[in-house]
């Protein structure tokens, strides 16, 4: 059952997944019909599943699930991630690949590849202030509160000492 993303409550579970490139708006507005209806369908065990999708500043796909309704079992999880692949299909975009770390500097996303992170950093482009994406939080309640963090915040804190 398609819930809002804003009604799910803190303890929900999230999973987050990185566009390569942002969306436009001509290719968000059309998706979100396609959203509400992987949340509404999305199923576990038969059991319909209390779920929210939604894009987040035009580049990260968020699907919310409140387990206190129905947790996700791993067909379930399975079929999240074809629902995944068929919108990197459908928009020709990214969105499981995992090796670049996203920043919002000056509002933009700005994505690096970790072996690209120390030269930013030395070249001032990235700081301990710069807000990063830590795209492993698992619920809704650290989406909220910490996401995005000031990099020397994060696990990153090292990369500024």
């Amino acid at each position: 059952m398609y819930v809002a993303f804003d009604h799910l409550p803190p303890h929900a579970r999230v999973w987050i997944y990185q566009a390569s490139r942002p969306l436009s708006e001509e290719e968000l507005v059309p998706l979100l019909p396609r959203l509400a209806a992987f949340a509404e369908e999305w199923t576990s065990h038969g059991r319909q599943l209390a779920a929210s999708a939604q894009f987040l500043h035009r580049q990260f796909l968020v699907l919310g699930l409140d387990e206190a309704v129905a947790g996700a079992s791993g067909c379930s999880i399975d079929a999240s991630v074809r629902f995944v692949q068929s919108l990197e299909q459908h928009l020709g975009i990214e969105l499981l690949e995992k090796s670049r770390m996203a920043f919002l500097a000056d509002g933009q996303v700005r994505l690096l590849a970790r072996r690209e992170l120390r030269a930013a950093i030395a070249a001032g482009e990235i700081t301990a202030d710069t807000l990063y994406f830590n795209n492993t939080l698992i619920t809704k309640g650290e989406l909220t509160t910490n996401w995005p963090s000031p990099a020397g915040q994060t696990w990153l804190a090292s990369y500024f000492g």
